[in-house]
C-alpha cells in the first residue's frame, strides 16, 4: 500500500504544475496581448486584441464603445481608448452575450452605461445573481437608436442567427457598420446553437444585411480584418456554398462521419482557424439541419 505521505507529495506536484499551466495561460492573456488601434473613419475605431472586435465612437460626447473582450484585458483596452480621446466612456454596447465580448462588462460599467437586447441580459444573469455588476442596464426588443457625437447610431436586433441576442451597429453618418458575430471575416463562424443560433437563420441575416447596406460601408466584423461590403459578399457565398453541399449530402442519406471524412473543396480551405475547423464548422451545419 502506497503510504499518505507519498501520496501527499504526489498531490502537492499535480497541484503545482496545474497552477503553473494556468497561471502562464492568465499570463499570457493579459500580460501577452497587445491591443491595436485601427482608424476607420471620422470618429470611428477598432481595436484588436483577444476576442471579439471593439468598435469606438470617440468625440466632443466622449466615447462609445461596442464590446470589451475579456476581463483580464480591461485595462489595456481602457488605456487604449483614452489614447484616442480621453473623455469619458459614456455607452457600452454588446452585440451578444459570448465571454470574448461581454467580459470586460464588470469593469467598464463602472463608467458607462451598458446597453444590449433583453435576451443578453437573460444569458449573462442565467446563474441567478439578478445583480451582479456589469449586466445591461438599457435593454430593447428590436433596436434603438443613440445620438451621439453628431451622428445617429443605430443598434438593430437580428434575431436567431449567431445568438438570440445578437445587435448590428450602425453608424449612420460615418457609414460604418460593427457587425457583431453576424460576420467573421475570412473564417468560418461559431454559431451558437444552444442559445438560439440557426444555420439557416444565420445566412438570411446576412443576405439581408448586403441587400441593406450600402456599396460604400466600412465593416467592423465580430472577429477578422476591417472590410467592405464585397468582403460580406465573399464571406456570404461562403456561408451558401459550403451549406448547401452538406444539405445535398444530409437529403442524399450521407452519414455525418462520411461528411466529415470527403470534406470541403480546396477553395474553402484557408477558412479554417483556430477555433472553428473544418471539421466544426461542418458539423454545425449538420447539426443545424438535422434537429
Amino acid at each position: 500500500m502506497r503510504n499518505k505521505g507519498t501520496g501527499f507529495v504526489i498531490l502537492v506536484m499535480f497541484l503545482c504544475i496545474v497552477g503553473k499551466l494556468f497561471g502562464h495561460a492568465g499570463k499570457t492573456i493579459q500580460d501577452d496581448t497587445q491591443i491595436k488601434t485601427i482608424h476607420v473613419s471620422g470618429n470611428i475605431y477598432m481595436l484588436e486584441g483577444s476576442g471579439g472586435n471593439i468598435g469606438v465612437s470617440a468625440g466632443p460626447d466622449g466615447v462609445l464603445m461596442i464590446d470589451d473582450q475579456f476581463a483580464t484585458l480591461s485595462s489595456k483596452i481602457r488605456e487604449a481608448v483614452r489614447k484616442i480621446n480621453p473623455g469619458e466612456i459614456k455607452f457600452l454596447v454588446n452585440t451578444h452575450h459570448h465571454g470574448d465580448h461581454t467580459g470586460g462588462n464588470k469593469f467598464f460599467s463602472e463608467e458607462a452605461v451598458i446597453l444590449a437586447h433583453h435576451n443578453v441580459r437573460k444569458h449573462l444573469s442565467d446563474n441567478g445573481e439578478k445583480q451582479i455588476p456589469g449586466l445591461p442596464i438599457i435593454t430593447f426588443e428590436d433596436g434603438l437608436s443613440i445620438h451621439f457625437n453628431d451622428e445617429e447610431i443605430k443598434v438593430i436586433h437580428w434575431a436567431g442567427g449567431h445568438t438570440d441576442g445578437d445587435a448590428v451597429v450602425h453608424f449612420q453618418k460615418s457609414n460604418v457598420v460593427h457587425m457583431g458575430d453576424q460576420m467573421f471575416a475570412g473564417r468560418f463562424p461559431y454559431i451558437d446553437l444552444n442559445d438560439g443560433g440557426d444555420v439557416q437563420k444565420y445566412i438570411s441575416n446576412v443576405e439581408a444585411l448586403l441587400n441593406k447596406l450600402p456599396e460604400d460601408i466600412i465593416i467592423i466584423p465580430g472577429h477578422g480584418n476591417l472590410s467592405t461590403k464585397a468582403d460580406l459578399r465573399i464571406f456570404y457565398s461562403m456561408l451558401v456554398e459550403t451549406t448547401d453541399l452538406i444539405r445535398l449530402k444530409i437529403k442524399n442519406g450521407v452519414e455525418l462521419n462520411a461528411i466529415l471524412k470527403e470534406g470541403l473543396p480546396d477553395k474553402w480551405q484557408d477558412w479554417a482557424w483556430s477555433f472553428i475547423s473544418e471539421e466544426k464548422w461542418i458539423k454545425i451545419v449538420y447539426t443545424s439541419f438535422t434537429r
